[in-house]
């Protein structure tokens, strides 16, 4: 049995990552990849938990031995999923859900085109910026430059099979829940997971 890949996209400042670890929290058998990258820790997060914090001579050392199902440079700093890991937990049937940009996205779906893509949207570009701003955490030219990277990103949504528009967290999480639920559900995960009762007919 293999489990489900499922790949969660957006801008900066959509509240990707807040609507993901609500949806971690609240749903059974979803584990969340934890990317590798060379940017440095943000207060409060954590090594193993946030991201797999390492130097760019280790990340160089990983990508050019191929440990990386997709990599990518996001504002000057290097972002990677292990391949390895990410097919251990697949291969035990675990359900998996990458929080990644659009261009490793697009290298997850060149190996597994049957990956599951969902994109968050901000309300408005305004909401965007408000959200950037208050974050505290970026001086005005790096908001500048998240803003100008937003816009392309946004560009590419064409390429999602599902697209929430986060205007209200709440609801959001809802719709991206109800993604998990129904993708579930198809017949061919259904078969998959219950071999047993389909062979009777």
């Amino acid at each position: 049995m293999s489990g489900l890949l499922f790949i969660v996209a957006a801008p900066s400042g959509a509240g990707k990552t807040t609507l993901v670890r609500r949806l971690i929290a609240q749903t059974p058998n979803l584990v969340l990849s934890i990317s590798c990258t060379t940017r440095p820790p943000r207060p409060g997060e954590v090594d193993g938990r946030d991201y797999q914090f390492m130097d760019a001579a280790r990340f160089t050392a990983l990508r050019e031995a191929g440990d990386f199902l997709e990599w990518a440079k996001v504002h000057g700093n290097d972002y990677g999923t292990s391949r390895r890991w990410i097919a251990a937990e697949r291969a035990a049937g675990h359900d998996v859900l990458l929080e990644i940009d659009w261009q490793g996205a697009a290298q997850v779906r060149n190996v597994f085109p049957d990956a599951i893509g969902i994109f968050i949207l901000p309300p408005s570009m305004e909401v965007l910026t408000q959200r950037l701003r208050g974050r505290g955490t970026d001086d005005a030219e790096v908001i500048e430059r998240r803003l100008l990277a937003a816009r392309e990103e946004i560009r590419h949504v064409c390429d999602f099979g599902y697209v929430i528009m986060n205007a209200d967290l709440d609801t959001a999480c809802a719709q991206l829940a109800s993604v998990i639920g129904a993708a579930r559900l198809t017949f061919s995960c259904q078969r998959q997971r219950h071999p047993e009762y389909f062979e009777r007919f």
